[in-house]
Order: C-alpha cells, then structure tokens, then sequence
C-alpha cells in the first residue's frame, strides 16, 4: 500500500475534511497572522492548505506546525495569487498578450515561479483562461483577450513556465487553470453576475483555453463563481465531471474561488451549508476555499445521505497526490530553502524591462511624434500617471511593495536626464480638483514635446471593477482637451501615453493626439520601459489582443464575427449594422504600428488542395519601407466558405514575428496543421469537412489589410 492510501486509512474524518479546506493567512507579506482558529487547527490536522502567507519564515514556521506536531505529519499547501510576477511584476497578463509570442510568456511565468517558490509558494491562481469580449469587465485585464485560439496558446505557456519540467522542482509552483467556465460574458460586464450564452458559445469559445491548460498538464483548476444558464459553476456537474474529468480525462485538483461553496446560498441553489457543500463535492470540487462550508457541512452532509465516504475519500487523494508531486511529503521546506541571488534578480529585472517596452501598443503616430527627436531639448511630462509608480504594478501585485516600482517621470529622466524633463501632474486620476491644469497648459510653452499619461488607476481594473462607461476617470479628460489644444496652438507634437487594463472608448483622444501609446500597466520596470519606445531605444511591438470599440454601444465587439443572413450593406438599409456609427472597432484585434513602415507583398499558400493528414506552409513575404528597424507581428486567419454550421468570418490560426532592417526585405511562413481547420459539428464533435476555405494573412483583423488565397480541402 501506498503512502497515500496508508494515510487515508488511518485519518478521521475531519483529518479528511481539513485535507479539503483551505484557510487564509491575515496578511499577504508580513507573515502568519491566520485566520479564526487555523493555527491550532493546522496542529489538529483539520486544514492543510493556506492562501495568501509568504516568506520562507512564516510558510516554514507553519510548515513545521503541520509536519512535526500534526498526528499525520502531512505538509500544508501554500497558495498566493502570482498572476503576473511575485515581486518582481512583469505586465499585466492583456500587456502579455499582446506580445504573441509563447516563449516569452512561458519564460516570464518561469520567473515568477521561481520568485515565488523561494519565497515558500507552491501554487499559483493563475493563468486566468477566460476569454473576454466586453472590456467593461474589469478582469479582461487577467486573461488573454478576446480569441479562443489565442487563449489556448497562451494557457499552454503559461502552465509550462509555472510548472517546469517538474512540479517537484524547488522552483516550479502548481498552476490553477481559471475560471471554468465561461466567466467573461457576464451579464452587462458587471462581475459576479449570471452568465447565460449558447452551448456552442461555451465550447467553442470559453472551454479551448481550458483544454489546451488541462493537456499541458495543469495540476488544478478553479470553477468560475458565476451560474451558467442557471447552474454555478462551483456545483456544474455536467462540465466539472462530465467534461473536464470525462471528457478531458483531468485528475487533478479541483478548488474552488474565494468562498464560493458558501455562495451556493445565495444562488439559490442549496438551502444550507451542507447542501452547498454536497452540491460542490459532487461535482467534484476538491478544496473549499475560505468558506469553511466543508468542514461544517460535510459532517452533516455524510449523516444525511448527501455525499458519500468514498466521495470524500476521491478528493482527499487528488490533493494529497498534488502535495506528492510538488515533492512536499519528501521534503516540505523546498520551497524557500535557497535565497535567490543578486544575479538572478537583476536578470529577472532586465527581463521585466524587456517585456513591459515589447508590451507597448502604438495605436496612433502621426507627425511624426515618436520616436522623440534625439534634437528635442525638453520634454514636458505632463498627467497624473506621470510619477505614479505603485499604480505600474496593476491590480494583482501578489507580494511587490508600492517601493521599488519605476514611474515614467524615473523612466525618463534616467533615459535623458533631469534637465531634460518638466513635469506637472495637472489632475488626479479620479478627483474633481482642476486647479492644476493651468500650470501644466503653461508648463507647454517652455517644451518642445509634450508626453501625456493618463488612464485608470490599478484598482480601476481586476476583480469587482467592472466599468459602465470605461472612459478616462476623473477630470483628465479636461487636462487633455487643455494641453492638446495648447499643444496644437503651439504646432509642437503631443504624445499619450494610456494605462489601463481594457480598451478605453475615447474616440476624441484618438482624434486629436499625434500618437497614442498603450502602456497597459507594465510592472516593475514600467518607466524604464516606456522611456526604451518614447526615445527610440526599442520600436513599439505590442498588437492589441482585444478590439478597441468606437462606443459602448458596440460591446460586446470581437472579429470572429458570424456573417448572418444580412451582412451589412452600406447600399442596403435592411442589413446588419448601426445607423450611427460603423460595424467595425476603432483598432481592430491585433492592431499596432511600429517605428518601421512594412508593406505585405506576396501571399503563399501550400498545397493549394489538402487532406486532413497535411500541413499548410502560409508564407508572407514583406518589405520594411520605413527609416527604422523595426519587428512586424503577422497573423493568419481562415474562413471556411460552406460548412454545416455558420462560421466566424475570420478565425486566427497562428502568427509569426520578423524584424527587418530599414528597407529590407524578408518572409515568415507559418505551417497549420490541416486538422485545425475542423468545426464543432451539431453534436459538439470537433469534424473535418471537405470544401473550400479562405486563407489571409497580414497585420490585423481588419479585413482591409489582409492578403489572402483559397485551398480546397478533400475528405
């Protein structure tokens, strides 16, 4: 007998029980203030998993707590929310996105690991998979955009970098896949609200990410707190056991999100804590987080008839198979045995610096705004975002103080020193006190450039921060109408820089800036970052992984749109479109310009006539006619013309980088195997079917830009 069975025969039933609860420290950094009774109940061995302790003082005193004075000796669990770095923060995981490219996100999920680990953690709440449409959902800012393929590739990545070679490894932490499923389209963007969307829409939009994080070999994943077409999630039965354990063959963990068995309650689904607590384990829901619904209901549960012993004893095994893999039976105090080096730091910082530059996206230049003119004597750093250094963290900073952030108003006055840079701040981000828009519309004259930050605050995106209207907060849009307008009296070039975790609708800004630059919130060395593509050091190579709408109205607003029976028809009145404003968004998916200028040239597809066991060779071939070196994202898109279902007009297949030098020339082939073309047939069964498709390529998924061939597909 195993090790794990041998412990499940000697346990009691609350030792079960506290093998399925997880409790949270007081604190997040400061060490193990618990909450309730957990102390002593770590030493009666009734809860063996943490959220939010860090350090490897504080995680190994309460390790010791478990492994040395509990009856079982069976190590505790520690989790923390490491969504896009510890404490070293890369961008938020929409900046990350934007990159398309899964080696760096793997590589950055690698160094948060690593962080992490050594600081005593040994799970992750990340990555989020949940597609997003509506970026008046605040947590579109945790997840990977608006396309399913896309989210597959970065879920994949993103377990990898978590996880390692190894999840014994001192420096892998286990990742939890979020939130299953189907999170994004809630109602009206509002967080927490019911969900209610087609079946075809949930499989073929929110479960890919899902699929692809469970084959990569995901050690848990967390049901989403909303219902979905009337069932929560935290009780789905239908997808928890029938898809994610049948179908996808998933044994890992389940656990659930922060007090959400108790919350059964108040979806009216369960009339106490035990028939909460029921419902989520026959669902098949391992862990209970925080709301301790497990160990008060399942005693009661059990005397009913609700649950069974054996039920209970199959999610005991998944966790302490998880504790196994981590290598926590062997050696509990792993994580957070080695400190980290200064060398290691400092690469990890460099690293940051890199990606939150690469993570920019250049909406808008003209005039040529940017790259700023070496020539440029003085630039007027204007805006409440100028020096606000903890704001570049985001809203999930997991363990980064406010200290230690770089503010653009850093950024760039190390990049061109300080006699070089005026600042004015003008407005807060979110107060009505205007008294400072005079000095920074004055401060215009005495510059040559002028840079405006503005955006949202962190707290303005992530959970619970949905947005009505997701327009600039506060009086900004006053210091903006101000400058911009001095600035053009003046004919000197003004510059925006955007943070925020959503596509803001601000078609007046777009009007009237010579160049808008999305920031996002990029984390640690966000100034130094944005001060590499303000002056040139690096071209902007961010696309946009989300549509950026012309006006709410539009929302929910992606590309792969189905055509309908009426395709829009400027000649037509009776077609599919707004009598005020156009179908399309102001910047398309993948949108973003470079300090380059590539012209696309020739379009190869190969074979022109497929079987489902080939592979398509898509080969682009391109010409940087800019004055810059700059790096071209191009992406592929097909389009099934007759099928037994309608399909998306377009439906991303894959993407390639190339960088080229001024005037050069080059090509990127991207090879897609023919079973991606396959749809969900009637029955939801992933079929191939003959006929023609359409295959494009170019800069965006504004159809404007695409080249594109057709093949001819034989089953």
């Amino acid at each position: 007998m195993n090790r794990i069975e041998m412990l499940i025969g000697r346990m009691t039933l609350a030792e079960k029980i506290g093998q399925l609860t997880m409790t949270a420290a007081g604190s997040a950094v400061t060490g193990p203030v618990l909450a309730g009774d957990s102390t002593e109940a770590i030493r009666a061995g009734t809860v063996g998993n943490l959220l939010n302790l860090v350090g490897p003082g504080p995680v190994h005193q309460l390790q010791r707590l478990a492994v040395e004075e509990s009856r079982l000796k069976i190590p505790l669990l520690i989790g923390l929310d490491v969504i896009h770095g510890h404490r070293t923060l890369f961008p938020v995981p929409l900046a990350e996105a934007a990159l398309f490219d899964p080696a760096t996100w793997t590589r950055t999920a690698r160094e948060a690991a690593a962080e992490a680990a050594a600081d005593g953690i040994a799970m992750t709440f990340a990555p989020m998979c949940d597609v997003s449409r509506d970026p008046r959902w605040g947590r579109t800012v945790e997840g990977p955009g608006e396309d399913p393929w896309l989210g597959r590739q970065i879920a994949a990545a993103k377990v990898r970098g978590f996880q390692g070679a190894h999840l014994s490894d001192p420096a892998s932490i286990a990742a939890v896949a979020k939130h299953f499923c189907a999170y994004g389209p809630v109602t009206a963007g509002r967080e927490y609200a019911a969900v209610d969307v087609s079946e075809r829409t949930v499989h073929e939009v929110h479960l890919p990410s899902f699929e692809a994080a469970v084959a990569a070999g995901v050690a848990a994943v967390m049901p989403a707190f909303t219902d979905l077409a009337g069932i929560p999630m935290t009780a789905h039965q239908g997808l928890l056991k029938g898809w994610l354990r049948g179908r996808q063959g998933f044994d890992g963990v389940i656990v659930s999100d922060y007090n959400a068995i108790h919350e059964l309650l108040h979806h009216g689904v369960a009339a106490d804590v035990p028939e909460a607590a029921a419902l989520a384990l026959n669902a098949g829901v391992d862990i209970d987080m925080m709301a301790g619904a497990y160990r008060q209901g399942l005693p009661v549960a059990l005397e009913r008839g609700l649950v069974s012993l054996a039920d209970v004893d199959a999610a005991v095994r998944r966790v302490l198979t998880l504790k196994e893999r981590l290598g926590l039976f062997d050696d509990p105090f792993r994580r957070g045995s080695r400190a980290e080096t200064p060398a290691a730091l400092a690469a990890r910082h460099e690293l940051a610096r890199e990606v939150a530059g690469r993570s920019l996206v250049l909406l808008k230049c003209e005039r040529e705004a940017l790259p700023l003119p070496a020539s440029v004597r003085r630039i007027g750093l204007i805006g409440p975002l100028t020096d606000a250094a903890a704001e570049m963290r985001g809203p999930w900073w997991a363990a980064a103080a406010a200290e230690g952030q770089v503010s653009v108003l850093e950024g760039l006055t190390a990049a061109l020193g300080a006699t070089r840079v005026a600042h004015a701040r003008g407005v807060e981000i979110a107060t009505d006190d205007v008294h400072g828009i005079a000095a920074a519309v004055e401060l215009c004259a005495t510059v040559d450039s002028i840079v405006l930050c503005l955006g949202e605050a962190a707290v303005m995106s992530g959970e619970a921060a949905s947005r009505a209207d997701p327009v600039l907060p506060g009086r900004q849009r006053e210091l903006a109408e101000a400058v911009l307008a001095r600035a053009r009296a003046l004919g000197k070039p003004a510059v925006i820089v955007l943070f925020c975790g959503r596509p803001l609708i601000l078609p007046w800004l777009f009007e009237h800036a010579d160049a808008v630059l999305v920031a996002w919130f990029p984390g640690t060395q966000a100034g130094h970052g944005i001060a590499d593509v303000l002056t040139g050091r690096r071209s902007p190579g961010g696309r946009t992984p989300i549509s950026w709408p012309r006006t709410v109205g539009q929302v929910p607003i992606f590309f792969a749109q189905r055509p309908s029976g009426r395709p829009a028809d400027p000649r037509d009145h009776f077609t599919s479109k707004y009598l005020d404003v156009p179908n399309d968004p102001a910047f398309a998916f993948g949108h973003g310009l470079t300090y380059g200028r590539f012209r696309y040239t020739q379009l190869q597809v190969t074979p022109s006539r497929v079987t489902p066991a080939d592979t398509l060779e898509v080969r682009v071939d391109l010409t940087n006619e800019g004055s810059r070196a700059a790096e071209e994202t191009v992406f592929v898109f097909t389009h099934d013309r007759v099928a037994s279902t309608t399909r998306p007009l377009l439906e991303l297949k894959g993407f390639a980088r190339i960088t080229l030098q001024p005037g050069a020339s080059g090509s990127v082939t991207v090879r897609i195997a023919v079973a991606e073309l396959r749809l969900l047939d009637a029955r939801f069964e992933a079929v191939l079917e003959a006929g023609e498709f359409d295959v494009f390529a170019g800069p965006s998924a504004d159809r404007s830009t695409l080249l594109a061939q057709r093949i001819v597909l034989a089953v």
